[in-house]
């Protein structure tokens, strides 16, 4: 049954990415988000299900918010393509639904709770597979996005996704706001320079699917618990720290590049100013990434 699932998500994720019309990029949506519903659930808990049902509300309203700013956009140009979507009030009400579909800030809210309801493997396909189609529309859509509505959103989602993660123990909960807050990043750049959005993506999928494998591996939930987990496998932890300071996006390692291009090119287009705030609101998620980093090796 678990195959049946996650070959419907990668049809779905498929289907998105290569559409040409917008109802096909919305069947694929929809596929991807009925393919994970199951897997949110498949515990039984009561936690899952409540994590379930929130998932599916907010996507449900997300897609129908889709099909409707493209209908608009049908309605006033006669254009189905997805890269012709010109109408300025379509493009709004689709930068919205593609917030909501990410959780961005301020339709935040779903995605801590489903991620802490969930198992960590699901949570890996809901940080990075799960939000690759609606980076992708962003990503065709993108020339004719409304730049200022995603400059506010990328910085409301840094700040938010940085200062929310301070209080957090759960580890799942950390991972969801840090999460919001790179997605932050990757809308700031989405409208001057697409291919820094993908890459940055990319990166962040890569290390966060080492930090969920690790903590799968060592079955951690908790930072009481990842004080302990050290003593079983040292290396899988050096590891796990070294993942985490590259998340946070420190010099040396490969999560600092994304974030030195965007910055590199923010102050290509004269945003020095939200270049510097995006950067001292990621310091906030540093403060959470480096005690995680911490409670791997204490000794």
């Amino acid at each position: 049954a678990n195959l049946i699932f996650i070959a419907s998500l990668l049809l779905g994720t498929t289907i998105t990415i290569s559409s040409h019309h917008w109802v096909m990029a919305w069947t694929g949506l929809e596929i991807n988000t009925l393919a994970i519903l199951p897997l949110i659930s498949k515990s039984h808990h009561p936690r899952a299900v409540e994590a379930a049902t929130k998932y599916f509300l907010t996507q449900a309203a997300a897609s129908a918010l889709v099909l409707f700013s493209s209908m608009t956009n049908a309605w006033q140009t006669g254009q189905w393509d997805i890269t012709q979507l010109t109408h300025p009030t379509s493009c709004l009400i689709l930068t919205s639904a593609l917030a909501i579909k990410l959780g961005l800030v301020p339709f935040h809210f779903w995605f801590p709770e489903v991620l802490q309801g969930s198992p960590l493997t699901t949570g890996l396909l809901l940080s990075t597979i799960m939000k690759l189609p609606p980076i992708a529309l962003l990503y065709m859509t993108s020339p004719s996005l409304n730049p200022t509505l995603l400059t506010t959103l990328a910085i409301l989602s840094t700040a938010l996704g940085g200062w929310m993660g301070l209080n957090q123990t759960q580890i799942r909960k950390i991972l969801a706001f840090s999460s919001i807050s790179h997605l932050g990043w990757m809308t700031i750049i989405i409208a001057y320079s697409p291919k820094l959005t993908l890459l940055n993506f990319y990166l962040y999928a890569m290390m966060t699917t080492t930090v969920f494998l690790t903590l799968n591996t060592t079955k951690t939930l908790k930072l009481s618990t990842l004080m302990t987990a050290w003593t079983k496998t040292p290396p899988l932890n050096a590891m796990l720290l070294l993942t985490l300071l590259s998340l946070a996006g420190l010099p040396p390692l490969t999560g600092f590049l994304p974030k030195w291009l965007i910055i590199q090119e923010l102050t290509k287009q004269d945003m020095t100013p939200a270049a510097t705030l995006i950067s001292l609101l990621s310091l906030l998620s540093l403060f959470f990434y480096l005690r995680l980093a911490y409670c791997t090796t204490i000794t």
